[in-house]
């Protein structure tokens, strides 16, 4: 149920050494509004509907489907949200969730951990989110990750995110640290829509050489050009990278999993998100002399973002390998070709894909409780019998 992609022999340490283990499940909430773009995100409907579907997700996982929500899922042109796979593993397995706000526009409508933030601006400008709320939000996030590392002693920590747009974001953190992803990274659409990402991100780095200058020049080296980003990839600080064109989840997420990696497991839950908070991470780690363990950390995803015909999310790892501290990167082989619902069997079609740390549960499934294709299937599939 779970393939290794890069890495191969770290990650089968990494699943050896925490098969069986209880984990914990964390996620990461946050907005930008880069999602608000017509057409840069399927993960809703509408413009309006983007605005709650990370409220929404995470009172579904909270409270599951009989609940009646304050926010309900938003509709999508095709597919289920990724949030039953990831509610049928939790509710199943009884795996203790915490949820972060890190920042949103609306409130979740469940107990949940304000980090502080603040949604972010579209990333376009340059001036996404302010240079002090990305420092607050490291220092957060390092205390948030030494506290979940103290709960989990000798396994691990599964940590989601729910963020619109956030591939798009993604993309820019990754040009801007010099990794060459355009072209590699995946969406919620079928076929990735890398023109109109591409060109959102190129404006926003644009703006930030303008606004920062020689300011953005920091510690930081990446020996991995990029044609596509216009300013030295050589020396830019991670930090205000994220300040220009990053969201609150990942510096959140980053700073946790730092503090994570120092005495337990990591498991990023996401494709090309978590690829870009690990990059980032080991960015921040280096600019600012952090101390972590990169042997700690895997970045766990779905199959249908590994194997995404209209992306490159294995070459993408393999760029990120190639310059610096490398992380396996794996996928769970679960299938829906077989399902009764129009709703799952959409994911093979390529819609959807991943979200809400989908892939990262269900491997956490496989590995706490050896869950095989017929039992994640059947727990899905009763997600969406009860939903309906």
């Amino acid at each position: 149920m779970i393939r290794i992609y890069t890495e191969i022999e770290q990650g089968k340490e990494w699943i050896a050494q925490y098969r069986g283990c209880p984990p914990l499940f964390a996620y990461v909430l946050g907005f930008t509004e880069t999602g608000l773009i017509p057409g840069i995100s399927a993960a809703g409907r509408t413009s309006e509907d983007r605005k709650f579907t990370a409220v929404a997700d995470a009172e579904f996982l909270y409270y599951g489907a009989e609940h009646k929500p304050k926010y309900p899922l938003p509709p999508l042109s095709a597919g289920a949200s990724p949030v039953l796979i990831s509610r049928a593993v939790v509710e199943a397995l009884h795996i203790p969730v915490y949820f972060f706000n890190a920042g949103l526009p609306y409130f979740p409508n469940i107990p949940v951990i304000d980090l502080g933030g603040a949604a972010a601006k579209c990333l376009s400008h340059g001036n996404a989110l302010k240079p002090a709320t990305v420092e607050h939000l490291l220092e957060v996030g390092l205390l948030w990750g030494e506290r979940l590392a103290a709960k989990v002693q000798g396994s691990y920590v599964v940590l989601g995110e729910c963020v619109v747009g956030g591939t798009t974001t993604a993309l820019a953190i990754l040009l801007g640290l010099g990794i060459n992803a355009a072209g590699k990274v995946n969406s919620s659409h079928p076929v990735c829509n890398h023109t109109q990402k591409l060109a959102v991100v190129q404006a926003g780095l644009e703006k930030m050489k303008e606004r920062w200058g020689g300011k953005a020049l920091g510690r930081f080296r990446e020996s991995t050009p990029s044609p596509h980003l216009p300013i030295s990839p050589s020396h830019v600080d991670p930090l205000q990278l994220v300040a220009a064109v990053g969201d609150p989840m990942q510096i959140s997420t980053a700073a946790m999993a730092i503090a994570l990696s120092r005495s337990c497991g990591v498991l990023l839950a996401g494709g090309t998100q978590m690829l870009a908070v690990y990059a980032l991470m080991r960015a921040i780690a280096m600019t600012y002399a952090l101390p972590w363990r990169s042997q700690q950390v895997v970045v766990g995803t779905t199959r249908w973002v590994a194997e995404d015909p209209t992306g490159s999310t294995v070459e993408l790892a393999q760029l990120i390998n190639c310059s610096g501290s490398p992380v396996p990167l794996l996928a769970t082989e679960l299938t829906f070709s077989n399902s009764r619902y129009p709703q799952l069997q959409a994911y093979e079609q390529g819609f959807v894909k991943e979200g809400m740390g989908a892939g990262g549960a269900v491997i956490a499934a496989h590995l706490y409780q050896n869950w095989q294709q017929n039992q994640l299937l059947s727990a899905i599939e009763t997600q969406i019998e009860r939903m309906l």
